[in-house]
């Protein structure tokens, strides 16, 4: 399956993955403008966009890039949907890594969630439904994600998924060296 054709979704128990709507902005302005989910947001290598967005107009704004960069084969960012809720509580990002660094080819996996949300149970229940397709999906045969080291529970969630802690650093195309990255490899 091209991601990029068809978009799939992801369900389980408590989760549903699916493409992020435009409808999804008024929920996502909940996760974007939490400054206490903030820190725990991967922005390296955005172009200093730093994922705050705190009014409706510019979550729409983002809403919109997001649509632009799947139909440009950029990448593809998934809402995730509470489904006892019936809201959107966060996003899941994926695209492919081309670089003259160690993650060359790597998938990079973002998940941003609201700070209520940024717990080993809710990560680890979301990373499970799109870390086993995403090397599929991207035809790669690792998958990188950023965790710091104060972001204690989602590192419990990501250690779960298989991930462990990389010493490389990601090389942004700017040069500039970020660390705190995290890699499975497809089994």
């Amino acid at each position: 399956m091209n991601v990029y054709e068809k978009c799939p979704t992801y369900e389980n128990h408590r989760f549903l993955l699916r493409f992020t709507e435009m409808e999804d902005s008024e929920d996502l302005l909940e996760v974007y403008a939490d400054k206490n989910a903030l820190p725990f947001f991967n922005s390296d290598n955005c172009d200093g966009d730093n994922f705050y967005y705190p009014s409706i107009e510019r979550m729409r704004e983002a809403n919109r890039f997001w649509r632009t960069s799947y139909e440009n084969k950029w990448f593809v960012r998934w809402s995730i949907i509470d489904k006892a809720a019936a809201k959107a509580v966060g996003t899941v990002e994926l695209c492919l890594r081309v670089s003259d660094d160690a993650f060359d080819g790597a998938g990079v996996l973002r998940i941003d969630v609201r700070s209520d949300y940024e717990q080993e149970e809710s990560l680890t229940c979301i990373g499970s439904l799109i870390v086993p397709n995403a090397f599929g999906l991207f035809n790669c045969t690792k998958l990188i994600t950023k965790a710091p080291i104060y972001a204690v529970e989602r590192i419990k969630a990501i250690q779960k998924l298989g991930f462990r802690k990389s010493p490389h650093l990601l090389i942004g195309k700017d040069g500039y060296p970020y660390s705190g990255y995290w890699i499975a490899e497809h089994k």
